[in-house]
């Protein structure tokens, strides 16, 4: 885990990888829990018969938001920003899924820094995020994500 200490510090990062997550299982229970957590029944997630039946490897795929909405958790460790007051998710400027990601698979974020700058006081960090599904050489998902950091000064 890398630590900044102002944004100063941050500047020294872009380009840089900050970190590469552990694997995490995609299972149909996660992928049943974000389909009623959002509404999205589409059998390809859901209908664990019709995949098997229809489906590339007979398997239901993660929806591609439930790809992204991984993203905080899984990058949480990459960085410690010293005298933190609070962190906001500020947006993605290009979010693109390339791969699917079967019931069953294992994924993992990689992130680099891109930019950080200044903005409103806070820390603007803007990084580059993919998501890597194990065997398989295209990513997921890859995502230019904006995090606003607020320094307890």
């Amino acid at each position: 885990m890398r630590a900044i200490k102002s944004i100063d510090e941050a500047k020294t990062l872009e380009g840089e990888e900050v970190g590469l997550s552990d694997w995490v299982v995609i299972d149909q229970h996660r992928i049943d829990e974000f389909a009623e957590a959002t509404g999205d029944y589409q059998w390809i997630h859901v209908d664990t018969e019709r995949a098997a039946k229809e489906m590339p490897n007979g398997k239901t795929i993660a929806h591609g938001y439930l790809t992204l909405s991984l993203i905080p958790a899984l990058t949480e460790n990459f960085l410690e920003i010293e005298n933190l007051a609070r962190a906001i998710n500020f947006g993605a400027n290009k979010v693109r899924f390339y791969t699917p990601v079967f019931e069953g698979a294992r994924v993992r974020a990689r992130a680099t820094v891109l930019q950080a700058r200044r903005r409103a006081g806070a820390l603007m960090l803007t990084s580059e995020v993919r998501i890597e599904v194990e065997d398989e050489r295209k990513p997921a998902c890859v995502a230019e994500i904006l995090g606003m950091y607020f320094f307890d000064e």
